[in-house]
């Protein structure tokens, strides 16, 4: 039992990250019809969605994207920034679509950035809190299981950042879609691009769910 959820946790993540580079990768060399780079899709997405005062920045790393809500900002890194790719509008779109989440006032993504500050807190401190239970279980066996509850804190936080991901996602399809951003034969090259990069806050989930799992059944051996 250990040792298959033990490999799960191993192959898991790396098959995630191999699969959303490949996939990344694979439609960067595919440039959209309309010659539009990320960053002038961003740009054309916030503004359409009344966004005037998100900025949209470049950063440097690669699939280092991201949604800065306390700068107001869409960072695009050098894959995406001035790349032609579907893979980089379906990137673009996607992070706009956080945007929209917070303009929108999205319920989940209220949760998610309430919980962030505890979440924070935990993930630091829960491992050292669950040892300092284990070696000295004899007197404060309660550490080990403060550090239990702090890890679910984490796979709490997983759980509400699925359905935020999933939902930036769908915005961004219908976006690039309707708005006719991409043509009708690149849209299901951007959602295989998306749907790969879903897959890592998928796996991501499913590893924290089976280390509380292992941590719980570790707790029934002693």
């Amino acid at each position: 039992m250990y040792i298959l959820i033990f490999l799960v946790m191993l192959i898991l993540p790396i098959w995630a990250q191999i699969n959303v580079t490949s996939t990344f990768k694979k439609f960067s060399s595919v440039s959209n019809s309309r010659g539009l780079t990320g960053a002038q899709v961003a740009r054309q997405i916030l503004d359409n969605n009344g966004l005037y005062n998100i900025r949209v920045e470049h950063i440097s790393g690669n699939l280092t994207d991201h949604f800065d809500p306390s700068d107001g900002v869409v960072r695009l890194s050098d894959a995406t920034y001035n790349s032609t790719s579907v893979s980089a509008i379906g990137v673009a779109a996607h992070e706009c679509g956080h945007a929209c989440q917070h303009a929108e006032e999205y319920k989940p993504i209220q949760v998610r950035t309430a919980i962030v500050p505890y979440v924070n807190i935990c993930s630091k401190l829960w491992y050292w809190v669950f040892l300092a239970g284990v070696l000295l279980i004899e007197m404060v066996p309660e550490l080990v299981y403060i550090g239990i509850i702090m890890f679910s804190a984490v796979v709490l936080f997983q759980l509400v950042t699925l359905p935020v991901e999933l939902d930036a996602s769908g915005r961004a399809l219908k976006t690039l879609e309707n708005d006719m951003i991409l043509d009708y034969n690149e849209i299901p090259m951007a959602r295989k691009v998306l749907r790969a990069a879903a897959m890592t806050y998928v796996t991501a989930l499913v590893v924290s769910l089976m280390q509380l799992l292992r941590l719980i059944l570790s707790t029934r051996r002693r």
